[in-house]
């Protein structure tokens, strides 16, 4: 299994208190945020990842070489420009050799059953699966709606204060995918999955009750600093 890392972003949110490094490689006991999210993915038999990098990448590659420390086949594909998460999904997708690949985002950790997905997405033999988790307020985020375990709606915003589903940020591609993502700046959320729903593309996926982090503000950083010190995360 391959596994494309978003790890390209600014991090602007965070520079307050991580100012020296990619958000991704924010310090939690030592050990860079992103080796959970490694050590979570070599659990569920991921075995090559492909760091989409941009912003002070070299000291991804620095950090984590070929990956052998850890077992498995590490790669770099660096942007130039920011391309946005499809613009970067395609570039790094030029080292994507299965038929499908995972995609996530390296500033978040979410723990789930990736066996799950894979055996959805040969089952429905689905172009892309997603996870989505549940929320308290959807109005924050844009709403996602599965019906039946196919993607209905994505993206969509609401002024209600609800419960519902948004979306986590975890995605199963196939490689088809990436010849319909245009070169240059482009957001898979605002732009591809939207058109791929329209398009009749087949697109579903499975609610997530996991431990879901994104420490891309300071609070959500200290927190999960405190959730590994004290056993409440565990790899």
């Amino acid at each position: 299994m391959q596994a494309v890392l978003l790890a390209g972003g600014l991090g602007t949110r965070l520079r307050s208190v991580v100012s020296d490094r990619p958000k991704p490689m924010a310090l939690i006991q030592d050990k860079p945020f992103m080796e959970y999210v490694i050590m979570e993915l070599i659990n569920h038999g991921v075995n090559h990842v492909i760091f989409a990098v941009g912003y002070k990448g070299s000291m991804v590659e620095e950090y984590f070489k070929d990956g052998s420390a850890w077992g498995i086949q590490v790669s770099y594909a660096y942007e130039e420009e920011l391309l946005g998460t499809a613009g970067a999904i395609k570039n790094a997708g030029k080292q994507v050799t299965t038929d499908r690949f995972l995609v996530l985002n390296a500033d978040t950790f979410y723990q789930l059953d990736y066996s799950r997905l894979t055996a959805l997405s040969q089952e429905r033999d689905l172009d892309m699966a997603l996870v989505l988790r549940q929320v308290e307020d959807v109005s924050r985020y844009g709403q996602a709606v599965l019906e039946d375990g196919w993607l209905t709606s994505f993206d969509e915003k609401t002024e209600e204060t609800q419960r519902g589903t948004i979306n986590g940020g975890v995605y199963l591609m196939n490689r088809t995918l990436l010849e319909d993502i245009p070169e240059g700046k482009v957001s898979l959320e605002h732009d591809m999955i939207p058109k791929w729903l329209l398009e009749g593309k087949k697109l579903g996926g499975f609610v997530n009750d996991g431990y879901f982090i994104d420490i891309g503000v300071p609070e959500d950083y200290y927190r999960f600093i405190e959730d590994v010190e004290k056993g409440r995360v565990v790899i």
